[in-house]
């Protein structure tokens, strides 16, 4: 068994490369200009967001019905997920279930190129445990309509399960 000190290099190299690539990307379309399918994506998502940080909402209220989620990665939460409740339910509550507090973001950035939205945050709370639980995401979303139909997320995975194997799910 790989030590977890061992593992979180893998998901911080992953994370970078995303990063890297959103940079190289970034000046070579600094002399464009956003379409409003662009303007109306980001927005929305932002608005979600900042809904969602405040307590008042859930950025998966942009979630199409049929939604196809992938988490990047190696454990038992890394798959594709076929439609909003396929996620929720395999690759969500296993990990919600277990906070006594709400998950709450931190965007550090949001980016938006033609269909596609880039996410890049930090989400914070507290275990059932009482510890704390932090990570950093960066989430990619292809928008059709003002839905997100296609997802792909990246965090640190270590982290992540380490909260599931670690705390006991809340009583509902």
């Amino acid at each position: 068994m790989i030590p977890a000190s061992r593992k979180r290099p893998a998901a911080a190299r992953n994370l970078l490369i995303a990063l890297a690539f959103f940079v190289a990307v970034a000046p070579a379309q600094a002399g464009t200009t956003a379409s409003s399918a662009e303007i109306r994506n980001e927005t929305l998502v932002r608005e979600a967001f900042e809904r969602w940080a405040a307590g008042s909402g859930s950025v998966f209220d942009l979630l199409a019905p049929d939604v196809r989620w992938t988490i990047h990665g190696s454990g038992p939460v890394a798959d594709t997920y076929e439609g909003a409740e396929d996620f929720m339910q395999r690759g969500s509550v296993p990990l919600v279930s277990r906070l006594a507090s709400p998950l709450t973001p931190q965007v550090h950035h949001i980016w938006a190129a033609e269909d596609r939205v880039i996410i890049r945050f930090d989400a914070s709370a507290t275990t059932t445990s009482g510890a704390p639980y932090r990570n950093q995401f960066v989430w990619i979303f292809r928008m059709e309509e003002g839905s997100v139909v296609e997802a792909e997320a990246f965090l640190d995975l270590v982290a992540y399960q380490e909260v599931v194997d670690t705390n006991e799910p809340r009583q509902q």
